[in-house]
């Protein structure tokens, strides 16, 4: 069954209903759901699909070869293999002419490392051939460096022929939902914060057990699936892996700012910094700034892991694989349990950005947001450090979203709403200068809780008017 990606899916039928040549990149991590798009958007029109393998490149041409006998019907002609790539490509161009088919090479790396050459072949034939014709060809691969600097990059033979580029992401917690249908409300996040939104790992979830019988089985099994898959992914991508371990490892312990995981992986500053590029370069990591902060000026940056996978893995996992191999990863899974939804507090806050952006694109909130962002600061009053959760702005800052994200049985709603209220002062006292009743008249709140609200937080909500409390149901209800 297929989920999720209407939009890509919309993107990839746009591109076919054009006329002419369209050379498209598609890439993203393994397990994302390239070829579950791909597939999906061949079905009932004239394409073949040849999927590269890590073989050489003989290999790989006879299984080219053999799809395009197989396509045109001339399987059954006798006829040999191409001697190369370039005689593949012009019998492909003297058999299309002006028909509207496609053309994918999946895992265009594989092709790429057996033939070095591939790259000024294909942008060879594009030049002075593929280009009169009706050919849609989507390049297709999973590592993503490869894919940003081999193909579209200005030093690669293909840069400039593309037409268009997509790059795969994982589903939010919407989509997630959709492959988590037996479960409740509660226990789609609770997955989502822990297994992430790559489709792939979504699917190995069992839906005839609970959460924590799913999180120990793919997580704390050495047979579980999930139990290698974090540094089977940073070794394809990535040499010097032991590095890139150890910083993720440090931040998903706690390390937020340069100097503490350079510190704690004992690297300098320079070097880390690299690494931790490469790392927001896959998708792994996020660096994140104080809303309202200059990106290129400020030094306030901290660093994320973007996905959930990655932090439960190496929150959980990585530093206790010893014991998990031992046998007792059940054991151990089990002492994590009375965290649980404290960790779970993390990724929440991802859950409820993914909701108002959603809100946003729906053009349901009070105004359309341009910037968005995490707070935090010093109170000048206080001296003490404040943070708010999400802050949400239009262009000239003339209104303001602020909100927290609360996910806990015993949540004090009322004092959160009121809190929130208090610090939003902090922000709009800096933009506006004067006083903030005044100000006010462009504020906004909201609160996301795991636990229905109280009367109390329902009746301050109504007294305020500006305010809207989001719980597990609406929550889901948004599209």
């Amino acid at each position: 069954m297929f989920f999720g990606r209407m939009k890509e899916l919309e993107t990839l039928e746009n591109l076919y209903k054009k006329r002419g040549f369209e050379l498209l990149v598609l890439y993203g991590r393994r397990r994302i759901g390239k070829t579950t798009l791909i597939s999906q958007f061949i079905q009932g029109k004239p394409a073949i699909f040849f999927s590269a393998q890590e073989a050489n490149d003989k290999m790989n041409l006879e299984m080219f070869s053999k799809l395009l006998y197989q396509f045109f019907g001339l399987e059954r002609a006798g006829l040999p293999a191409f001697e190369n790539w370039n005689s593949a490509f012009l019998f492909l161009a003297e058999k299309v002419r002006d028909k509207r088919m496609i053309l994918v090479i999946d895992e265009f790396p594989y092709a790429v490392g057996a033939n070095k050459g591939l790259k000024s072949v294909l942008q060879n034939i594009i030049d002075h051939t593929f280009r009169k014709l009706n050919l849609f060809i989507i390049l297709s691969g999973s590592q993503i460096g490869f894919m940003e600097n081999e193909v579209m990059g200005y030093k690669s033979p293909l840069f400039g022929r593309r037409t268009a580029q997509l790059k795969l992401g994982s589903f939010d917690y919407v989509d997630a939902a959709a492959m988590l249908s037996k479960f409740s409300n509660e226990d789609k996040v609770k997955l989502y914060c822990c297994v992430g939104g790559t489709p792939y790992y979504l699917a190995r979830i069992d839906k005839q057990l609970s959460v924590e019988k799913n999180l120990e089985m793919l997580f704390f099994e050495p047979a579980g699936y999930l139990y290698e898959e974090p540094l089977m992914l940073l070794k394809q991508e990535l040499r010097e892996g032991a590095v890139y371990n150890s910083i993720i490892s440090a931040i998903a312990l706690g390390a937020a700012r340069l100097n503490e995981i350079s510190s704690r992986i004992g690297e300098e500053r320079t070097k880390t910094i690299r690494y931790l590029d490469t790392l927001i370069g896959l998708n792994i990591l996020h660096k994140e700034f104080p809303f309202g902060e200059n990106p290129e000026k400020s030094r306030k940056g901290l660093y994320r892991i973007r996905d959930n996978c990655y932090r439960f893995w190496y929150r959980y996992v990585f530093t206790n694989k010893t014991v998990i191999e031992q046998g007792a990863g059940a054991a151990l899974f089990r002492s994590f349990l009375p965290e649980l939804n404290s960790y779970i507090g993390g990724p929440f806050e991802d859950i409820c950005m993914q909701y108002m952006i959603r809100m946003n694109n729906l053009l349901a909130l009070p105004f359309v947001f341009t910037q968005s962002g995490r707070w935090w600061g010093t109170n000048p009053q206080t001296r003490q450090q404040e943070e708010i959760d999400m802050v949400f702005s239009d262009t000239n800052r003339k209104h303001f979203i602020f909100a927290e994200c609360k996910w806990r049985n015993d949540l004090r709603d009322t004092a959160a709403l009121e809190s929130l209220i208090e610090k939003s002062k902090l922000l709009i006292h800096d933009y506006y200068n004067h006083d903030y009743t005044i100000s006010r008249r462009g504020a906004f709140f909201y609160l996301f809780s795991k636990a229905p609200f109280s009367k109390s937080c329902v009746s301050l909500a109504e007294q305020t008017g500006n305010v809207a409390l989001i719980g597990q149901k609406e929550l889901f209800s948004v599209k």
